[in-house]
């Protein structure tokens, strides 16, 4: 990326450890796992199931998305990174699928190329003028009627700046109007805005999870009633999915 900030240079050059990797990278098989566990079930459904689809999977960290849809009999798969600590893991994982590429020269270089592009958790790392350039590229890198699904925090969820600013390096967030509102104006037509998966190991506690959620989602939805706005085109979870197609 162009006018790039020192900060940058200095977190994502070890992102893996300084942040993804930092609290389980004793146990990286099982981390691997439960995050294909999710992606299962929130991501996988979103797309084709021509498993010969070509896919890129931009920003893709140790690779938990591209390991998933492997696991799932797809073979036209892609993965890039910038961080050369994250591509490493995903070598010693055995994705070799996963390349270290800067993201821009890649999509430019790949237009009309792709079936699918997905960005789990990445396009809250740009500015919103990065961002959009960044979509930009993605449309042009996708076929015809090729689809983009996203993941991104939810600045409506409670307790937001647990995800949004649990990450120094992120610096835009969006709620479903915006996310609506950007996708409109970056020319996709389909557009979802999507709950994400919320769950908690272990029944019980699952259980007393999800009535915990009942009550507090019912209270949040009485507040916003009282400032006299609806809760019709609001999403509670603590991530977006965005699914999108190119026209």
């Amino acid at each position: 990326m162009s006018n790039e900030f020192k900060y940058r240079e200095l977190l994502y050059n070890d992102y893996f450890n300084s942040q993804s990797g930092r609290t389980f990278h004793l146990d990286i098989e099982k981390k691997l796992s439960t995050d294909s566990n999710i992606l299962s079930r929130e991501i996988l459904p979103l797309i084709p199931s021509d498993k010969n689809s070509a896919l890129l999977d931009m920003g893709c960290g140790f690779g938990s998305l591209i390991y998933t849809l492997k696991k799932k009999g797809y073979t036209n798969l892609k993965g890039i990174d910038l961080s050369e600590g994250q591509v490493k893991v995903a070598h010693e994982l055995g994705l070799t699928e996963i390349e270290l590429q800067d993201l821009l020269p890649y999509l430019k270089n790949n237009k009309n190329t792709f079936d699918v592009i997905t960005g789990i958790d990445i396009i809250e790392h740009f500015s919103k003028d990065e961002l959009v350039e960044v979509l930009t590229c993605v449309k042009d890198a996708l076929k015809p009627n090729g689809t983009a699904i996203f993941r991104t925090p939810n600045l409506d969820a409670p307790f937001a700046t647990l995800f949004s600013n649990g990450d120094f390096t992120h610096e835009n967030y969006i709620n479903y109007s915006s996310a609506n509102q950007l996708m409109l104006s970056m020319g996709f037509k389909n557009i979802q805005v999507l709950n994400s998966i919320m769950e908690t190991q272990g029944f019980l506690k699952e259980l007393f999870r999800k009535l915990t959620w009942a009550v507090m989602k019912t209270f949040i939805k009485l507040l916003i009633f009282s400032t006299a706005r609806t809760t019709n085109a609001m999403v509670f979870s603590p991530n977006l999915i965005i699914k999108v197609t190119k026209p």
